[in-house]
């Protein structure tokens, strides 16, 4: 039997990333992985193995930071040898690249890790309990979760049972030769799956309660990626294929083929019965709760496929329980970055920084300043220029300063949502810098490629921007008191006067209010 301060399962991205601090951190921990090498979970998908999140290795840009806005694998470390881009010049990467990323990330950082540990059962009394199918057990004061959506999602439809998997479909498109094809699921696999089997089926329809979502126009990179679409052409063209928004009743046997109702969503609830060689389901994962003990079971949310979590990743119920990886994304599914490596990275860097302060007394990070306005212009356009964690994770992390007298105090990359529920929400004056989009404007956008924009003389409609730009908010506690928006740039560097002088201007009107700028902005 074994103890550790922290016990994490799973060594895949995120698991790894998380071993990476507390390494650093010095502190008493140990990783459980099932299989023999980290990245269990990228050696077999995505099936097709080319992975959609991107590499873009010649930037322009020399600076460390602002190139990992655009590398979407690399983990976060201090070693310029651990970038993925010496792993792949390709955009969009091989998987099996991945792999090996990972495996020399592990060695290279000495990351511990019990490899055929496959953990069988968790149980919780003073402390966890985790056994593994070998019969050893080990004990952590807190656990982290780092398995991610591992087991495929199956909707309750009759008959789901003869659909074929996305996990285990063959992936030889002669086996698929002048056949019907019906794809449950509208998401990146089932596109993926469709865009392979183009060339030999006769027909493929793609099945799915609401129409797709292209990530050209929410921002959010879970949606229909441009790299998966092909299929489209051939559906508004008229090329045999199709895009049903429908839900489906049932699936039956039917002379050897497989019958589907449907049910379309807008064609006033209209019912259709079509005959299909083969049925594919490709709806995605969800997360195995299978190893808790109900000493220690999760709260469960959207369709009991992600545990309910705090604003620091802890499960709403069992105390020092958290998740991490994609796991996080019960927060802001299907609207940000949570849910993908380059989202990921930094909420475990800040879960890290939760637990040194948390359990081991050590401040968050920070930086004291000269509280005026040209030192708090200077330091915000300093980081939304190259930061890559307000960027990436716009909207769900940011940097946070802490107004007290003549002095301020600088934290980076704290989450927007932990900071209503921690200490630092104490003070009655204190700054968040973002760099978001303006989904409310967004929204009523009907084609995201033709629109007008704010002119770059009128910063004083700098609110009206669309694409990413810097957000500036002050509170008191709780109370958001104002705003102030940076009109936004055509390649995101805000140097130029028009950035520049309507910041000045906010802050300079911040301190001249009549309430003073007095409460102690004490180091946390």
């Amino acid at each position: 039997m074994s103890e550790f301060e922290y016990l994490i399962i799973g060594a895949g991205p995120a698991g790894l990333q998380l071993g990476y601090f507390l390494e650093k951190a010095n502190r008493n921990y140990l990783i459980l992985e099932a299989d023999e090498t980290p990245g269990m979970f990228f050696q077999k998908f995505p099936r097709h193995r080319q992975l959609i999140s991107i590499n873009k290795v010649y930037t322009g840009y020399s600076n460390l930071e602002i190139n990992l806005r655009w590398d979407w694998h690399s983990l976060l470390n201090d070693c310029s040898e651990m970038a993925f881009k010496d792993y792949s010049h390709s955009y969009f990467p091989h998987a099996d690249n991945f792999v090996k990323y990972l495996r020399d990330f592990a060695t290279h950082f000495d990351i511990k890790i019990k490899y055929s540990a496959q953990v069988c059962k968790i149980y919780k009394s003073n402390k966890f309990e985790v056994r593994d199918k070998s019969g050893s057990v080990y004990w952590g004061k807190r656990l982290i979760i780092a398995t991610g959506l591992s087991q495929l999602y199956i909707p309750p439809i009759p008959g789901i049972e003869l659909a074929e998997k996305y996990t285990d479909v063959s992936i030889n498109p002669a086996e698929f030769i002048n056949q019907r094809v019906l794809i449950i699921g509208k998401g990146n696999s089932g596109f993926e799956t469709a865009n392979n089997l183009l060339e030999t089926t006769s027909m493929i329809h793609l099945a799915s309660p609401h129409p797709i979502s292209m990530a050209w126009k929410t921002k959010y990179v879970g949606n229909l990626r441009a790299v998966n679409n092909n299929i489209l052409d051939t559906y508004q063209l008229k090329s045999q294929n199709a895009i049903l928004d429908a839900t489906i009743d049932k699936i039956e046997h039917k002379d050897g083929k497989f019958g589907v109702l449907f049910t379309y969503t807008h064609a006033h609830s209209e019912q259709e019965y079509l005959i299909y060689d083969r049925v594919i389901l490709c709806t995605g994962f969800t997360f195995d709760v299978s190893i808790f003990d109900e000493s220690c079971q999760p709260e469960l949310t959207i369709n009991n496929r992600f545990p309910v979590l705090t604003s620091s990743w802890e499960s709403s119920q069992i105390k020092d329980l958290y998740f991490a990886g994609n796991l996080m994304h019960s927060r802001d599914y299907q609207k940000k970055q949570s849910g993908f490596v380059h989202g990921f990275r930094y909420n475990i860097q800040a879960m890290h920084r939760i637990f040194e302060l948390k359990y081991h007394n050590q401040p968050w990070i920070s930086q004291q300043m000269a509280a005026t306005p040209k030192a708090l212009t200077d330091a915000i356009l300093q980081r939304v220029n190259i930061s890559s964690s307000l960027w990436l994770q716009n909207g769900v992390i940011c940097d946070l300063i802490i107004i007290a007298d003549k002095e301020a105090r600088y934290y980076e990359e704290v989450p927007v949502d932990y900071i209503q529920d921690s200490k630092f929400v104490q003070h009655d004056c204190y700054y968040t810098v973002t760099l978001e989009f303006g989904f409310h404007l967004l929204q009523s956008i009907a084609d995201p490629f033709d629109f007008e924009r704010v002119h770059k003389d009128d910063s004083d409609r700098a609110a009206l921007s669309t694409t990413i730009h810097p957000i500036i908010r002050r509170w008191s506690y709780n109370h958001l008191i104002n705003e102030h928006h940076v009109i936004e740039d055509l390649i995101s560097e805000w140097l130029e006067e028009v950035h520049i002088k309507p910041l000045l201007a906010y802050f300079e009107t911040q301190f001249s209010l009549e309430k003073p700028l007095s409460m102690n902005a004490s180091t946390l």
